[in-house]
């Protein structure tokens, strides 16, 4: 990520908390309405025996001898026993009489005949659950109100409730969990899209500006349509302006040369020695701006090229016998000796155009600074790694501007008064780098700089 980009947070961390935020919220909610339930249930439950312990001893209400008698059976209280030794209470009113049980019991008085009523109270600082039950029975003196209320503690209710709680809790975080991993992987699989049509783009090359023609999601066209629009016209603008590149230092190399040619005409014609200083300065400035066009034409070509390499298999010996079979007579009008230690083969999968273009520049870099009657050697190795390197015995680099002699326009302290234009470096490192190779510049311990190339 580039310092440039104004960054405001991260999608995928806001779907991540989005999802998971949610997910917790439906842990929370599925914990409290499995826990009422669960309580409901269970409550349910210790209603249902207590309402059969009530019933089962008022079903044996009867009067005898005009006296309510009850036939208490066993079964009644032993189906309360419980885990948990829950303790159970009772009370039989008739009436407002209580005829046996606890006193602190007291029964509604309001209950309709053959009614049942429950309640929830305390009793020792015990929760208590209590079932009453009302019966009427008619006797020779008139009707005759009975009232059963059992009571009993909750422990056992509240250790199966409990456990049920552990459960759903372990059931929520269990949702939890499974749904923070799916809220995961579904952000992830989300911004995995985007991620991929930024990794498609970043691994262009400049000169790639073709549209995006991979299948996205439908929320991510407008963003495509926008990108590919954006491409279109910064690929129109490039080649309008490489063609303006190539056509100027075409239509300025043209009539420079034409220019030069009548001012080298004259200079034979000329004698004073003014005139002559003057046409000698017309010259030298019209051969750098014809060597700057020059390179700038031949910058250009790099630059188009360098993404969009036409491979193919180099050998870079032969390649190199060319050039110095080219460039054999410029050298000789300096007085200077080309020399050739060309290991072979020396195979390149690499772009021939390019290289000896890259070539080129660093031997014409030689015979310009060159002494006269020198050597400038140009030496291929195939071993430990592919490389090439142009000696000569100059003045050499200037230690303090190694690092800073490849950049684009730049010339050294020790060039005198040499044409050039500071790109002949800058166009052999931006070959070896297209080339997955790296320019270095060294100066030898007897003298005179050296120039390599490693592949």
């Amino acid at each position: 990520m580039t310092p440039e980009v104004n960054v405001s947070g991260s999608l995928r961390n806001r779907l991540v908390v989005i999802l998971t935020g949610g997910a917790a919220l439906l842990a929370i909610i599925l914990y409290v309405v499995v826990r009422i339930l669960a309580a409901q249930i269970a409550q349910q439950g210790q209603d249902n025996i207590l309402n059969a312990s009530m019933s089962s001893i008022l079903d044996t209400a009867v009067l005898q001898d005009g006296r309510v008698a009850l036939d208490f059976p066993y079964s009644s209280l032993s189906m309360l026993t419980t885990g948990a030794d829950d303790r159970v209470y009772y009370a039989i009113y008739e009436d407002e009489t209580l005829l046996s049980g606890y006193d602190w019991l007291v029964s509604p008085r309001d209950l309709a005949s053959d009614g049942t009523h429950f309640e929830s109270t305390t009793f020792a600082d015990d929760p208590l659950r209590v079932a009453t039950g009302s019966r009427t029975l008619i006797g020779p003196d008139g009707p005759r109100n009975v009232f059963v209320s059992i009571a009993q503690t909750q422990d056992a209710l509240s250790d199966t409730l409990n456990a049920s709680t552990r459960n759903v809790a372990l059931l929520g975080l269990g949702f939890f969990v499974m749904s923070s991993a799916v809220a995961i992987w579904a952000a992830s699989t989300t911004s995995g899209q985007m991620r991929r049509l930024a990794t498609s783009v970043t691994r262009r090359g400049p000169q790639d500006l073709s549209p995006v023609a991979k299948p996205v999601p439908t929320e991510m066209a407008p963003l495509v349509g926008s990108l590919n629009t954006f491409m279109s016209r910064l690929d129109h603008t490039l080649t309008q302006s490489e063609d303006f590149i190539a056509e100027a230092a075409h239509r300025i190399r043209t009539p420079l040369a034409t220019v030069r040619s009548h001012a080298e005409a004259t200079l034979q014609r000329v004698e004073r020695t003014e005139n002559r200083k003057s046409l000698q300065a017309m010259v030298r400035a019209i051969d750098e701006s014809s060597r700057a066009a020059g390179q700038l034409l031949d910058h250009a070509m790099v630059t188009f090229r360098a993404e969009n390499l036409e491979r193919s298999e180099v050998d870079l010996a032969d390649l190199l016998d060319e050039l110095v079979l080219r460039m054999t007579p410029v050298a000789e009008m300096n007085d200077i000796t080309l020399t050739t230690k060309l290991d072979r083969p020396a195979m390149l999968l690499g772009d021939a155009i390019l290289l000896q273009n890259a070539l080129r520049n660093l031997i014409d870099n030689a015979l310009k600074y060159a002494p006269a009657e020198t050597d400038v050697i140009v030496k291929v190795t195939n071993a430990p790694t592919l490389t090439v390197s142009v000696s000569d015995e100059g003045p050499g680099f200037a230690d303090d501007e190694i690092e800073t002699l490849s950049g684009r326009f730049v010339r050294g302290k020790n060039m005198g008064n040499k044409v050039g234009s500071g790109l002949g470096l800058t166009i052999a490192q931006e070959v070896a780098a297209a080339h997955g190779g790296t320019m270095s510049l060294t100066n030898k311990p007897e003298g005179g700089a050296c120039v390599t190339l490693s592949f």
